[in-house]
């Protein structure tokens, strides 16, 4: 029975429509921008080994790891912060202005940890400056994400919104597979000595130039033809009553979809290589090929799972990515702990095939479940939060669980617990929400 909602679903013909060629600009413009953000992440989680040895000596590899590990869960905890500031700035000054805020924050914030010295060198003040960095980090993303899905999702033509919404996760996925081959080419090229000392800062000091390209590209944008009617509806006072139970149930629903959808990604994405070449003892050269050709794979999903939102609604596609998960995630620890490169991808491309499905209906959602005034704020909150509570905390999570209890696929059960509290949130709550008229509010 499909669950009852707001009718919001008017036709958008007094929106501006956009050219071929601008809305390619615009795409291009969230596109590295978006890039940018996940390949500093991904640079992170696949030196999280290196990081803990160099910020959080112990002598300890698995106390080292899970210090690293705990340093990328603090750069969540921030999330909400940064997107108690940055949302209420996307509804009143526009989506642009943040997107330019945060692109530019984030490659300063990267490039500053890939100059941050040693404990060795500076001892104590190394890791509080890690922290305090991977926190402002945090603040940043909790804007980009929530403001880019909004820009693309207003910008987009409504019978395509979903394959406009995979541009973000296609380009996370793109990023991490960068971050991956980056990862090789220093593994192959240099002797670990070198790697550790000062081989891992590369990529992080090079994310200034990503991001000095990023700002230039999004300067050049006009703002969405959504906010310029929201802009409108404002000066003659006529933005539509939302209620505040309608307000509550986006954001409950945000919590669901985007908190699985987080916890898997960064399953799939940060902590299936560190599984692999910690607690499963692969070779770090084959644990990094044999996921990098599920990024690859999980890129082009991402496209299909868009178009199948749109032909068939998002609802049925979210729901197909949240059970596949679930169900998905036994099998998948158990191929991966076999150790064996081709085993480890036929577990991991199901997978990733259910987390395309809802990486897609998450940012496509995260644009149609709020009104259009709250947007930028509302979606922040939610997905943020979301992340600060459950997909941060995920890969340490993972160690911790493996460290405790000496099982290698215990990981999984997180996974699967959070699936399952998704799940009874959406089927019974989760409208379909192709074809509403996102202007609306």
């Amino acid at each position: 029975m499909q669950p009852a909602t707001a009718d919001h679903s008017v036709g958008q013909h007094h929106l501006r429509e956009l050219s071929p060629a601008d809305l390619r600009k615009r795409m291009v413009a969230v596109g590295i921008g978006n890039f940018m953000e996940w390949f500093d992440f991904a640079i992170y989680g696949y030196v999280a080994a290196i990081i803990g040895a160099q910020f959080f000596p112990s002598g300890d590899p698995t106390a080292e790891m899970l210090s690293a590990l705990a340093v990328f869960a603090v750069g969540f905890i921030s999330r909400p912060v940064g997107a108690l500031i940055l949302g209420p700035m996307g509804d009143r000054l526009g989506r642009r202005a943040v997107l330019i805020i945060t692109v530019m924050g984030m490659g300063i914030i990267t490039a500053l940890i890939g100059l941050t010295p040693a404990y060795g060198t500076i001892g104590i003040i190394a890791p509080i400056v890690v922290v305090v960095l991977r926190l402002l980090q945090g603040m940043m993303v909790g804007g980009e994400w929530t403001s880019a899905a909004a820009y693309i999702g207003e910008s987009a033509p409504e019978r395509k919104r979903s394959l406009y919404a995979s541009i973000m996760p296609a380009t996370a996925g793109l990023a991490f597979l960068v971050g991956t081959l980056a990862a090789v080419v220093l593994t192959t090229t240099m002797d670990g000595e070198a790697l550790a000392a000062w081989g891992w800062r590369i990529p992080f000091i090079a994310s200034f130039a990503m991001a000095i390209l990023a700002v230039y590209i999004r300067r050049k944008l006009d703002d969405t033809p959504v906010y310029e009617e929201i802009e409108r509806k404002r000066r003659e006072n006529a933005v539509e009553a939302t209620s505040a139970g309608e307000k509550a149930r986006a954001f409950i629903l945000t919590l669901a979809f985007a908190g699985i959808f987080g916890v898997s990604l960064y399953y799939l994405v940060t902590y299936a290589n560190n599984h692999l070449t910690g607690a499963v003892g692969m070779e770090r050269f084959e644990a990094l090929w044999a996921t990098a050709i599920v990024m690859v794979i999980y890129v082009g999903f991402n496209p299909l799972m868009g178009i199948a939102a749109d032909r068939w609604g998002r609802r049925p596609v979210n729901l197909f990515g949240v059970i596949g998960v679930t169900v998905w995630a036994l099998p998948a620890f158990m191929l991966m702990n076999t150790g064996n490169p081709g085993l480890v991808i036929v577990g991991l491309v199901p997978f990733a095939l259910f987390v395309a499905a809802t990486a897609v209906t998450n940012n496509v959602l995260l644009v149609e479940v709020f009104p259009a005034s709250v947007r930028a704020t509302g979606s922040a909150i939610g997905y943020n939060v979301a992340y600060a509570l459950l997909a941060g905390p995920g890969p340490l999570i993972a160690a911790a669980l493996v460290a405790a209890t000496g099982s290698l696929i215990s990981p999984a059960f997180y996974v699967i617990a959070v699936g399952i509290l998704a799940f009874a949130v959406l089927a019974p709550m989760l409208p379909e929400t192709k074809g509403r008229d996102i202007s609306h509010g």
